[in-house]
């Protein structure tokens, strides 16, 4: 399958809380759309690997997503190298997206700018033809390289290079985060308090949403960085805000 859009995250639900509501919006655009977790978040302190499965199933459901995978890294602990270049580059070349989104390329967990210096290299390395990968048949794959790679925002506040709005999604992306049912606020679990288990803690991503939307005139937006330039067809393009 041909995605249009493959977002990877190093953790299940990075991508809930970074960017799920741009992918509703180019989902409701017709767009094909995949998520590509790079581990089971198995050291979080809430929950199991098993139940952030589910979780993540569960929220695939909610994005109404084409694929979901987990490349089952060893979270914290992987590194940028060649073995897990190669995973990645197996999995650009297997669904051969035109965008990829990934993590921020720095913030308060390090494994958010680790994985996503790891994907912007594999972005590149995949379209070299030396390199040689093969999928689950033993066949050897193409080389395909994404046209844009960009970083979401995450918990520290990066200045974005663009914005998109998700006002008409706002309610499906909270939703597809509470999925999460371990990670988030949840006072029936007797689950030791973690930095985003507070009740405050969804308040703030919808705080972020609104500052960001205030950029751009509208309700709820997400922001993203680009290494490369952004080219426009033309004016069309753009959100016409009021003077």
């Amino acid at each position: 399958m041909k995605l249009d859009i493959l977002a990877f995250s190093v953790h299940p639900d990075d991508i809930e809380l970074g960017c799920s509501g741009t992918l509703l919006v180019e989902k409701s655009q017709g767009k094909k759309i995949g998520i590509i977790d790079l581990t089971r978040g198995e050291l979080g302190t809430r929950g199991t690997a098993e139940t952030r499965d589910k979780e993540a199933a569960a929220a695939a459901k909610i994005l109404e997503l084409d694929v979901r995978e987990n490349l089952a890294f060893a979270d914290g602990f992987f590194k940028n190298d060649e073995v897990h270049q190669r995973k990645v580059i197996a999995a650009i070349r297997k669904y051969r997206p035109e965008i990829v989104l990934c993590n921020a390329p720095e913030d308060r967990h390090p494994d958010h700018g680790r994985s996503a210096q790891l994907v912007e290299d594999a972005g590149f390395l995949s379209g070299l033809r030396k390199i040689e990968t093969f999928d689950n048949n033993g066949k050897a794959q193409e080389p395909w390289r994404p046209k844009y790679i960009f970083n979401y925002i995450q918990d520290r506040y990066l200045p974005p290079d663009f914005v998109i709005d998700i006002s008409a999604v706002i309610d499906k992306k909270v939703e597809s985060i509470k999925a999460y049912a371990t990670q988030f606020y949840n006072p029936a679990l007797n689950e030791p308090e973690t930095y985003i288990s507070s009740p405050d803690f969804l308040d703030s991503v919808l705080y972020r949403s609104k500052m960001l939307g205030k950029m751009i005139g509208v309700k709820h937006a997400e922001g993203f960085i680009s290494k490369k330039t952004v080219g426009l067809h033309n004016f069309n393009s753009l959100i016409v805000q009021n003077t």
